[in-house]
């Protein structure tokens, strides 16, 4: 019911912007009309790859040796590290199964991990999906865990992340919403209403 009431308000805000532009060039009106395509496309987890934490490049994290197991373990216990970044790649499949191009200048985003607000960015590469097709859009991510600890604990960061990287049995739901931006003149306009995309993985679930 709430992802069906957010498509809804997007679908409201486009057709919003649709007026507003009504009179201007066909590329605008073809930027604002990929946008509310999106709106209508399918989300789904891909992949997750080119973990890196503090230091540690960890791939995709499936093969996670013992040595490596041991130094995350100590990793995610904090220690005296004055930080402890993590960067990945979240590679999102976008499918369109509309009759119409959807497409977007850029995006901002705001992932979750199990209720935890874990970081926030945005994506500079345009996205273009043809009607019918299915693109996979790579979102980088990086994040101080060391800051996440301070705000949250270290105890329940650790065990978000020890399930997230797949050190414990631990499910992980992430939830990801994406705020589409359109190229309307020289600006970006930022669609208010997200998209929430949502997966379980980690541990068994991964």
């Amino acid at each position: 019911m709430k992802q069906t009431q957010t498509r809804i308000e997007m679908k409201k805000t486009i057709l919003a912007l649709f007026l507003v532009f009504a009179l201007t060039s066909c590329d605008i009106l073809n930027q604002i009309g990929g946008a509310y395509q999106l709106t209508q496309c399918e989300y789904k987890y891909n992949t997750i790859n080119n973990i890196q934490l503090a230091g540690m490049n960890l791939a995709d994290g499936k093969s996670i040796s013992m040595s490596n197991f041991a130094a995350l373990s100590s990793i995610l216990m904090g220690g005296t590290m004055q930080t402890i970044p993590l960067s990945m790649t979240l590679n999102l499949d976008v499918k369109n199964p509309n009759q119409a191009t959807a497409l977007l200048s850029a995006l901002d985003y705001a992932i979750e991990i199990n209720g935890m607000d874990f970081t926030t960015g945005k994506v500079d590469i345009p996205l273009r999906v043809e009607a019918g097709q299915t693109s996979v859009l790579p979102i980088t991510i990086g994040v101080d865990l060391k800051n996440l600890m301070n705000r949250y604990s270290r105890d329940r960061v650790a065990k978000e992340m020890g399930g997230f990287l797949g050190l414990s049995s631990n499910e992980t739901k992430v939830t990801v919403k994406l705020w589409p931006k359109v190229m309307v003149g020289n600006s970006l306009i930022k669609v208010p209403a997200a998209i929430p995309v949502s997966f379980t993985f980690g541990g068994g679930g991964k």
